[in-house]
Protein backbone atom coordinates (compact mmCIF):
# COMPACT_ATOMS: atom_id res chain seq x y z
CA UNK A 1 0.00 0.00 0.00
CA UNK A 2 1.32 3.47 -0.82
CA UNK A 3 -0.74 6.72 0.58
CA UNK A 4 -0.24 10.50 -0.67
CA UNK A 5 -1.15 14.00 0.47
CA UNK A 6 -2.66 16.33 -1.73
CA UNK A 7 -3.06 20.16 -1.96
CA UNK A 8 -4.73 22.93 -3.82
CA UNK A 9 -5.69 26.04 -3.84
CA UNK A 10 -7.50 28.77 -6.73
CA UNK A 11 -8.22 32.16 -6.63
CA UNK A 12 -11.87 33.48 -6.60
CA UNK A 13 -12.83 35.23 -10.07
CA UNK A 14 -15.85 37.00 -11.65
CA UNK A 15 -16.65 35.27 -15.09
CA UNK A 16 -15.90 31.40 -14.53
CA UNK A 17 -18.10 28.89 -13.19
CA UNK A 18 -17.83 27.01 -9.94
CA UNK A 19 -16.80 23.54 -10.07
CA UNK A 20 -16.04 21.61 -7.28
CA UNK A 21 -15.39 17.62 -7.35
CA UNK A 22 -16.94 17.99 -11.10
CA UNK A 23 -19.86 19.84 -9.45
CA UNK A 24 -20.97 22.56 -10.70
CA UNK A 25 -22.54 24.90 -8.15
CA UNK A 26 -24.25 28.25 -8.35
CA UNK A 27 -22.43 30.81 -7.07
CA UNK A 28 -21.33 34.43 -8.09
CA UNK A 29 -17.57 33.99 -9.06
CA UNK A 30 -15.76 30.78 -9.95
CA UNK A 31 -11.61 29.51 -9.45
CA UNK A 32 -8.89 30.87 -11.55
CA UNK A 33 -6.92 28.28 -12.95
CA UNK A 34 -5.50 26.70 -16.05
CA UNK A 35 -8.40 23.89 -16.42
CA UNK A 36 -11.68 24.40 -14.33
CA UNK A 37 -9.82 25.05 -11.40
CA UNK A 38 -11.59 22.33 -9.32
CA UNK A 39 -9.18 22.54 -6.03
CA UNK A 40 -11.09 19.10 -4.72
CA UNK A 41 -10.24 17.34 -7.80
CA UNK A 42 -6.79 19.12 -7.80
CA UNK A 43 -5.48 18.18 -4.44
CA UNK A 44 -7.12 14.54 -5.02
CA UNK A 45 -4.75 14.20 -7.65
CA UNK A 46 -2.14 15.52 -6.42
CA UNK A 47 -2.57 12.66 -3.83
CA UNK A 48 -2.57 9.81 -6.44
CA UNK A 49 0.53 11.12 -7.58
CA UNK A 50 2.13 11.62 -4.26
CA UNK A 51 1.31 7.78 -3.48
CA UNK A 52 2.67 6.85 -6.72
CA UNK A 53 5.74 9.14 -6.05
CA UNK A 54 5.71 10.90 -9.67
CA UNK A 55 6.20 14.42 -9.08
CA UNK A 56 3.16 16.52 -8.83
CA UNK A 57 -0.17 18.17 -10.82
CA UNK A 58 2.25 21.01 -12.41
CA UNK A 59 4.76 18.32 -13.70
CA UNK A 60 1.86 16.39 -15.59
CA UNK A 61 -0.34 19.13 -15.97
CA UNK A 62 1.85 22.21 -16.75
CA UNK A 63 0.23 25.60 -17.13
CA UNK A 64 2.22 25.79 -20.59
CA UNK A 65 0.54 23.04 -22.30
CA UNK A 66 -2.75 24.12 -24.04
CA UNK A 67 -3.99 20.90 -24.03
CA UNK A 68 -5.14 21.34 -20.35
CA UNK A 69 -6.92 24.59 -21.04
CA UNK A 70 -10.02 24.85 -19.35
CA UNK A 71 -9.94 21.19 -19.15
CA UNK A 72 -11.88 19.27 -16.93
CA UNK A 73 -10.71 18.26 -13.89
CA UNK A 74 -12.18 15.27 -13.81
CA UNK A 75 -10.22 14.26 -17.21
CA UNK A 76 -7.16 14.68 -15.59
CA UNK A 77 -8.40 12.41 -12.54
CA UNK A 78 -8.97 10.00 -14.69
CA UNK A 79 -5.95 10.29 -16.73
CA UNK A 80 -3.95 9.88 -13.51
CA UNK A 81 -6.21 7.04 -12.08
CA UNK A 82 -5.15 5.33 -15.23
CA UNK A 83 -1.65 6.03 -14.42
CA UNK A 84 -2.07 4.52 -11.38
CA UNK A 85 -3.38 1.44 -13.05
CA UNK A 86 -0.35 1.09 -15.36
CA UNK A 87 1.83 1.49 -12.81
CA UNK A 88 -0.11 -1.57 -10.68
CA UNK A 89 -1.99 0.51 -8.17
CA UNK A 90 -5.72 1.26 -8.10
CA UNK A 91 -6.92 4.00 -5.56
CA UNK A 92 -8.78 2.04 -2.42
CA UNK A 93 -9.65 5.18 -0.32
CA UNK A 94 -9.97 8.96 -0.74
CA UNK A 95 -10.20 11.75 2.19
CA UNK A 96 -10.30 15.05 1.38
CA UNK A 97 -10.99 18.56 2.85
CA UNK A 98 -12.73 21.71 0.55
CA UNK A 99 -11.59 25.22 2.32
CA UNK A 100 -14.05 27.86 1.73
CA UNK A 101 -15.83 30.38 3.13
CA UNK A 102 -18.78 30.45 0.76
CA UNK A 103 -20.78 29.18 -0.79
CA UNK A 104 -22.27 26.61 1.98
CA UNK A 105 -21.44 23.12 0.40
CA UNK A 106 -23.43 20.52 2.07
CA UNK A 107 -25.67 20.54 -0.41
CA UNK A 108 -23.47 19.30 -2.91
CA UNK A 109 -21.50 16.49 -1.22
CA UNK A 110 -23.34 13.99 -2.44
CA UNK A 111 -23.11 14.54 -5.56
CA UNK A 112 -19.48 15.32 -5.52
CA UNK A 113 -18.71 12.10 -4.28
CA UNK A 114 -20.78 10.16 -6.90
CA UNK A 115 -19.30 12.12 -9.57
CA UNK A 116 -15.47 11.59 -8.21
CA UNK A 117 -16.27 7.59 -7.68
CA UNK A 118 -17.54 7.27 -11.58
CA UNK A 119 -14.00 8.80 -12.36
CA UNK A 120 -11.77 6.81 -10.32
CA UNK A 121 -13.04 4.99 -7.16
CA UNK A 122 -15.75 2.79 -5.88
CA UNK A 123 -18.75 4.40 -4.64
CA UNK A 124 -18.49 4.65 -0.35
CA UNK A 125 -14.95 4.50 -0.52
CA UNK A 126 -14.64 8.77 -0.61
CA UNK A 127 -14.90 11.40 1.95
CA UNK A 128 -15.37 14.83 1.57
CA UNK A 129 -15.71 17.23 4.41
CA UNK A 130 -15.68 21.13 3.99
CA UNK A 131 -14.46 23.82 6.38
CA UNK A 132 -14.52 27.48 6.49
CA UNK A 133 -11.70 29.55 7.75
CA UNK A 134 -13.56 31.25 10.12
CA UNK A 135 -12.69 34.75 8.54
CA UNK A 136 -9.26 34.33 8.44
CA UNK A 137 -6.66 33.82 5.93
CA UNK A 138 -7.70 34.29 1.89
CA UNK A 139 -10.13 31.61 2.27
CA UNK A 140 -11.85 33.38 5.05
CA UNK A 141 -11.55 36.86 3.16
CA UNK A 142 -13.39 34.59 0.25
CA UNK A 143 -10.39 35.55 -2.28
CA UNK A 144 -10.07 31.40 -2.99
CA UNK A 145 -10.66 28.04 -1.83
CA UNK A 146 -8.01 25.17 -1.12
CA UNK A 147 -8.77 21.86 -0.83
CA UNK A 148 -6.86 19.05 0.90
CA UNK A 149 -6.74 15.25 0.19
CA UNK A 150 -5.53 12.09 1.38
CA UNK A 151 -5.57 8.57 -0.61
CA UNK A 152 -4.68 5.08 0.00
CA UNK A 153 -3.18 3.29 -3.00
CA UNK A 154 -2.61 -1.01 -2.89
CA UNK A 155 -1.38 -3.18 -5.47
CA UNK A 156 -3.77 -4.73 -7.82
CA UNK A 157 -3.91 -8.29 -7.66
Amino acid sequence: MRIGVGYDSHRLVAGRKLILGGVGIPFSRGLLGHSDGDVLCHAIIDAVIGALGIGDIGRHFPDSDPRWKDASSLEMLKYIVELAHANGYEVTWIDSIVMAEKPKLAPYMESMKETIAKACIAPGSISIKAKTDEGMGFVGREEGMAAYAVCLLRKRS
